[in-house]
């Protein structure tokens, strides 16, 4: 089993067993390392001895995969350090002009905004697109995957801006496929926006970049 091929599946609402256990696979790049928990089912990518993973993991627990102990033990096998954890959701690309007035998206080769910067430290083909209070952009993450970011800017909050963005980004994902988006869950705005623009939570996920934090 490899790390796209689970991700494929899960995009497609197809998960791993629901029986406790942790899939160990390898790395689909030199950049990419992390766990993702599903329902009661961790994957850990790393390219490192896995039976030196399994031992750091306590029998039983399913918590165990997302808590410090493990993550700082794995980050020291890996030279890499924690990023966040994140909620993992998925939408399907959405056809067509939205109904109602669109939103006046401009595409910029610009990268100095925050969002963009970061961006293309974990994304290949990275696009950004800008409206007056918000930014949206779209670039292939883990394991080749279409993943998805949106920022409102202070000024523009509590308008409904961040759920439109997030309805768009689901318009500009080439060739319809399925879209990914990475949440910090005590976001709770970008949370429900997210929801209402036809996200569907499937996980958890940390991400390990590299260097010792």
């Amino acid at each position: 089993m490899t790390l796209p091929r689970l991700l494929a599946d899960a995009a497609r609402g197809v998960f791993p067993p629901a029986d406790g256990s942790v899939t160990i696979v390898p790395q689909p790049s030199a950049r990419d390392a992390g766990v993702i928990a599903f329902t009661a089912h961790s994957v850990v990518f790393a390219d490192t001895d896995p039976a030196r993973i399994r031992s750091l993991l306590p029998p039983g627990d399913l918590s165990a995969p997302l808590n410090p102990p493990f993550l700082t033990a794995l980050c020291g096998l890996l030279g890499r350090r924690v990023n966040n954890i994140d909620l993992l959701a998925t939408a399907t690309a959405l056809p067509g002009p939205p109904p109602g007035p669109p939103l006046a998206l401009r595409e910029t080769a610009a990268r100095e905004h925050p969002r963009a910067a970061r961006a293309l430290s974990h994304r290949d083909e990275v696009r950004v697109w800008t409206v007056p209070g918000g930014t949206v952009l779209i670039g292939r993450g883990v394991a080749g995957r279409w993943e998805m970011a949106v920022e409102v800017e202070p000024a523009a909050r509590g308008t409904g801006l961040g759920r439109r963005l997030a309805l768009e980004a689901r318009r500009l994902v080439p060739d319809g496929g399925t879209l990914w988006a990475q949440i910090a869950p005590g976001n709770a705005a970008s949370v429900r926006a997210l929801l209402a623009a036809g996200f569907t939570p499937v996980g958890a996920e940390v991400l390990l970049v590299p260097g010792h934090g």
